[in-house]
């Protein structure tokens, strides 16, 4: 009786179908994906790209594509195979390189950026008006619509990992994007004004707006978070990430950009972290040494220079096999959007224990 039903059911809402697209409605049909699964399901695949392999085809990038003027930068790009668009759901993340004597000329646009310095140093950005060096292990911010430009006069090629909320953006239809009338800004007479003001992340100006419409701090020295780091592994180790810091908005200790978290961490020697997972992406750069992921039941195997991207919902966990080297990641994520959505749910494995390997 059900089955037949069923049948019954399954014909009357093809029949409905051409009718109902007449006045641009739609009915459920049997063959529709569902509305809502039991637990999160990502087309987003975990991927590893190694830095071996990313040395030789940035060299070329170097070689081979201009840094044209008005918003184009030249970038390598991570991309996820398993989706049309980004690295992640949210972000796409891409390496960039910059060669001596160039300047990447001034833009705006409502996706928020970063860059976290991977290689070289002397370059300089301006973010509205202010200008900071940048150097390898800094982290420089881009808020949305602020306006950014990059100069370098150094000797080698530089390259930086640049992060943009772009693939959030985009599925909200919010995508606004203006070139700068002139190739560089004009740099303030105060040009590290926010450095100087909220750059001890203790203290700041007692009659500073709260809450500020963005993070008033725009650059993250490398000397900072890794004198910070060391100061944590004084402390307990976290059971999956061992030693593991934030980088912080100093006006409100959120993080440090609205919709993308940034962290810092080392796994010390003969660590093994315990098994989680968790909705939203993220996304792994190694800093130094090397070790491992298990992701789902695979282990993926990284050292320095090589990205990892983890799929939302999958379980996972960490470790450093090696008996006498620090291994050091920073890492991206989308948390803080799903959290001011209220779309983020965490859980530890059942067991306790870690995946087997």
């Amino acid at each position: 009786m059900n089955r037949t039903h069923d049948m019954h059911d399954a014909q009357a809402r093809r029949a409905l179908q051409a009718d109902l697209a007449k006045f641009n409605y739609r009915v459920h049909q049997p063959d529709d994906p569902p509305l809502f699964t039991r637990a999160p399901v990502s087309d987003m695949q975990t991927v590893l790209w190694r830095g071996d392999d990313m040395q030789a085809l940035l060299a070329r990038l170097g070689a081979e594509i201009s840094l044209e003027p008005g918003g184009q930068r030249r970038t390598l790009r991570l991309h996820n195979p398993g989706l049309p668009f980004g690295t992640t759901p949210t972000f796409w993340a891409s390496v960039q390189v910059i060669l001596p004597g160039e300047v990447a000329t001034a833009h705006r646009h409502s996706a928020n950026a970063f860059r976290f310095i991977m290689k070289g140093g002397g370059a300089t950005t301006t973010v509205d008006g202010e200008r900071y060096t940048m150097n390898e292990g800094d982290l420089v911010l881009t808020p949305g619509m602020m306006w950014h430009d990059h100069e370098y006069q150094g000797d080698e090629p530089m390259v930086w990992l640049d992060v943009l909320d772009i693939s959030l953006m985009r599925s909200m239809h919010a995508t606004f994007f203006e070139p700068g009338s002139a190739a560089q800004q004009a740099v303030d007479r105060i040009p590290d004004r926010s450095a100087r003001a909220f750059g001890s992340g203790l203290m700041g100006p007692p009659g500073a707006p709260r809450p500020y419409p963005h993070n008033p701090l725009l650059a993250y020295p490398q000397t900072m978070a890794r004198g910070a780091l060391q100061q944590a592994a004084g402390l307990d180790p976290d059971p999956f990430d061992d030693v593991i810091l934030e980088y912080r908005d100093p006006t409100n200790g959120g993080p440090a950009m609205r919709t993308m978290g940034m962290q810092l961490q080392e796994l010390r020697p003969g660590f093994h972290g315990l098994a989680r997972r968790h909705t939203g992406s993220k996304l792994y750069y190694v800093v130094q040494g090397e070790g491992a992921t298990v992701v789902a039941g695979l282990r993926y195997d990284w050292r320095a220079g090589d990205f990892l991207a983890i799929r939302p919902w999958d379980w996972h966990e960490h470790l450093n096999g090696s008996a006498s080297q620090d291994a050091v990641l920073f890492q991206v994520n989308d948390a803080p959007a799903m959290r001011a959505l209220g779309f983020y749910n965490h859980e530890s494995h059942p067991s306790g224990q870690q995946q087997t390997a």
